[in-house]
């Protein structure tokens, strides 16, 4: 029975003597094996199947592929750690010698399965899988550890085996995908994934699974949007990179802005004919590029933003409005109050607790300059930014040389309004 992960061995008398452990685990296959008797220095290939023997642990590396042996398994194990398993990550501590196997990067069935086998061999009981007699790993087994896979043709695209499972960097243009690989979603190692160039329709949820995934990549597909699931899925908290350019989306989700560690983000060429209007929420954000789309404005939350780098040329920009659109009622409605209330409390909310039509309309909620929300009692206005304000490198908006841009402003009352006159002269 074997496993292929990342091993460590850590010994515990290391901190006695003063010593510190590297720290960083190699590639290596775990063989669990039938004991060879004493007098024999290395088992011999083709053991005895099956039946009660006394197990051992041999660890191969690409360096070592005869391996180091470990050896009577029954009761010499003093306990499993097992808290992260579903990560591919245990580590399983021997008496004798004492040290600890810090296994990582494993698939996490794999894994499980192992482990249990350990355990069986620990408590001296028959080991479901069979135990074969111990022969050197050879080096095909190690090409398992890829952490990279480029493909960039359909003829080269894998039908028949799967991907190896730590991957953590995987390409595929240019290979007429119409939907995303489940196999890829397996992938748990996952930091890139570049599936541009290819005619993707729709992304699944489970996308959002791939705990570590940094760098996203669906530059020339056919999306036609972006979901609610994935903007809150844990993406929110490892992805880095997003590049949506050369698709169809004609608009973002408000909970786009929840994806709060994005530091580029690529929307050219697309049909986006609106930003969402928390943008601001986007505080990591140093790269945005959304060119050749339909914009007629930004949203007033833009100004929040901090950029190093900002690229809208090719939008088509509306003059702002003179006259403001006033949709304000006095007294204020039950809704509008309330839903002004939370969210100026940040009282909590969810579909569990009321209806989901009026979480969208708190989610969707506009931002007064005053810090205040408005629900549909507000003040809508117009004005002009110098997009110099929110980034040090600006791309020209036109072939003018102009660099400014229309942003919508609201106003939760008239005072609120009257004070900003002079912003929107």
């Amino acid at each position: 029975m074997k496993l292929h992960c990342e091993v460590e061995v850590i010994s515990r008398h290391l901190p006695a003597l003063g010593l510190r452990n590297r720290g960083k685990g190699v590639r290596a296959v775990l063989s669990l094996c039938q004991q060879a008797p004493r007098t024999e220095p290395r088992p011999r290939a083709g053991g005895e199947r099956g039946g009660r023997h006394h197990a051992c642990l041999f660890i191969s590396t690409l360096k070592d592929k005869l391996g180091t042996r470990y050896e009577q398994l029954k009761e010499n194990i003093e306990q499993f750690f097992t808290k992260f398993v579903d990560e591919g990550k245990a580590t399983v501590r021997l008496k004798e010698p004492p040290v600890d196997i810090c296994l990582s990067k494993a698939n996490s069935s794999s894994l499980k399965g192992f482990l249990s086998a350990v355990r069986l061999a620990h408590r001296g009981c028959d080991v479901e899988a069979p135990l074969l007699t111990f022969t050197p790993v050879k080096t095909s087994e190690f090409e398992k550890f890829k952490t990279k896979m480029v493909i960039t043709s359909k003829k080269d695209y894998p039908l028949s085996k799967n991907f190896p499972y730590s991957l953590e960097h995987l390409q595929t243009s240019y290979c007429g995908l119409a939907r995303v690989d489940i196999r890829m979603l397996s992938l748990k190692n996952l930091r890139k994934l570049d599936l541009s160039h290819n005619h993707i329709k729709k992304l699944p949820a489970t996308i959002g699974d791939l705990i570590h995934l940094q760098e996203l990549n669906l530059n020339d597909n056919h999306l036609e949007s972006f979901s609610v699931a994935l903007c809150q899925s844990t993406l929110q908290k490892s992805l880095r990179s997003l590049d949506l350019s050369k698709n169809k989306i004609k608009a973002l989700p408000v909970q786009f802005c929840q994806l709060q560690e994005l530091t580029d983000l690529k929307l050219d060429d697309n049909e986006l004919i609106r930003l969402p209007f928390k943008m601001g929420q986007l505080t990591n954000l140093r790269f945005l590029s959304a060119a050749r789309n339909k914009l007629p404005f930004l949203p007033s939350e833009f100004k929040n933003l901090s950029l190093e780098y900002l690229d809208l040329f090719g939008n088509i920009f509306e003059q702002p409005e003179v006259l403001p659109v006033i949709k304000l009622q006095m007294p204020l409605t039950l809704l509008e109050s309330s839903a002004r209330t939370v969210l100026y409390n940040r009282i909590p909310y969810g579909s569990d607790i009321i209806p989901f039509h009026l979480c969208q309309d708190l989610d969707t909620a506009k931002t007064c300059v005053c810090g205040r929300f408005c629900l549909s009692c507000f003040i809508q206005g117009t004005t002009t930014m110098n997009l110099h304000s929110v980034a040090h490198t600006v791309v020209l908006v036109d072939n003018m040389g102009g660099t400014e841009a229309p942003v919508v402003s609201y106003f939760c009352s008239l005072t609120c309004y009257v004070n900003s006159c002079d912003m929107l002269m």
